[in-house]
């Protein structure tokens, strides 16, 4: 077996040492470790030789020099995919890479579990207002409890935009602890596909009247950018809450906060933002029927290792020939193929 003549570069962190464990064990791999500081004369080599990047899925934590754009693809000659640390690839042009024949992958349902349970403790400390009577308490003597009244979600009709590896397990966990309805948008699931996972098939502005809660679990793409504004949180019920654990730039932040002052929805729970991590003024911030957390719904240590254990297991198997299972552009195969046996001299399968 030829040293080190697969090479995998990452900047700044991996989800989990696990990765790099993984990727010892095979001498036929290096793994390069750049930071967003890297001088040009150091990341320059690695770059060009590079046939795997790990990135993270951060976009505000990797310079952006790092994205994958067009630009990075002009410095990485030999790059043959690129695996997000997670289910998210917001630091990646996905079509750049479709064009230059690189495969784009992710970790889609390493973290499910882990949002799913996120989103569901913001769903419950909404209804139930914790996290008001928590913030009253700390600012008044003698709170009246009556005016901290809140509701069961036993029953109730959740909204699910989404209902990939994320929105399935929130279904599941709302069907099975709470006996809630669930009703569902996803334009790329049949009405049936739906059913097995949960929810029932609705279109995008029937969710949004009917749900008592809506909750955001599709990845931001061209379509779904910007997809809930101010039209879309004028459709919801007085009582119902907004949650998301997606990405910012679904939902539009100035929208959310109109609708929040003016009392046309009931509050939020965000977990994404535009900008991350928000600044502590963030006119969003300042409302006590918001939750806020700084994207971590997925930052568990179970998630972490899983994400980084199915990372390190789809590129080497990659790097190994075979099709990997999660594949955002499969439209690029075939010059993705013909690119992997160039520099490998053999076909991947």
């Amino acid at each position: 077996m030829t040293v080190n003549n697969k090479r995998v570069f990452y900047v700044k962190y991996l989800a989990h040492n696990i990765y790099a464990d993984i990727l010892k064990n095979r001498p036929d791999v290096r793994l390069d470790r750049l930071e967003n500081e890297s001088p040009d004369e150091v990341a320059a080599p690695i770059l060009e030789a590079a046939h795997a990047y790990q990135i993270g899925a951060a976009r505000d934590e990797l310079a952006r020099h790092f994205h994958v754009d067009h630009d990075l693809l002009r410095r990485t000659p030999n790059l043959l995919m690129v695996s997000s640390n997670g289910a998210g690839f917001d630091p990646v042009d996905v079509d750049a890479c479709t064009a230059a024949g690189v495969l784009v992958v992710n970790q889609s349902g390493g973290n499910a579990n882990s949002v799913a349970e996120h989103a569901l403790g913001m769903l419950l400390t909404l209804s139930k207002r914790i996290i008001e009577s928590d913030r009253v308490l700390r600012r008044q003597r003698d709170v009246n409890r009556n005016a901290l009244i809140g509701n069961e979600a036993q029953g109730k009709t959740i909204g699910i935009i989404g209902l990939g590896n994320v929105g399935r397990r929130i279904a599941e966990l709302c069907r099975g602890l709470l006996h809630m309805k669930v009703i569902a948008y996803d334009p790329y699931l049949t009405a049936e596909e739906m059913t097995k996972r949960g929810g029932e098939k609705v279109e995008l502005d029937e969710l949004l009247r009917r749900a008592d809660y809506v909750s955001i679990s599709c990845p931001l793409t061209k379509e779904s950018r910007g997809m809930i504004g101010g039209r879309e949180f004028g459709l919801m019920q007085p009582h119902a809450f907004f949650i998301t654990t997606a990405r910012g730039f679904i939902h539009d932040e100035e929208a959310l906060e109109d609708a929040l002052r003016n009392k046309r929805i009931a509050g939020a729970g965000l977990d994404v933002w535009a900008k991350e991590p928000p600044p502590p003024e963030h006119p969003l911030l300042q409302f006590d029927n918001v939750l806020a957390s700084p994207h971590t719904a997925g930052v568990t240590r179970e998630a972490r290792e899983n994400m980084g254990r199915i990372a390190a297991e789809q590129v080497l198997d990659a790097l190994d020939g075979k099709r990997p299972p999660r594949i955002i552009n499969p439209e690029v195969w075939p010059a993705y193929a013909r690119r992997f046996e160039r520099a490998f001299g053999f076909a991947p399968t």
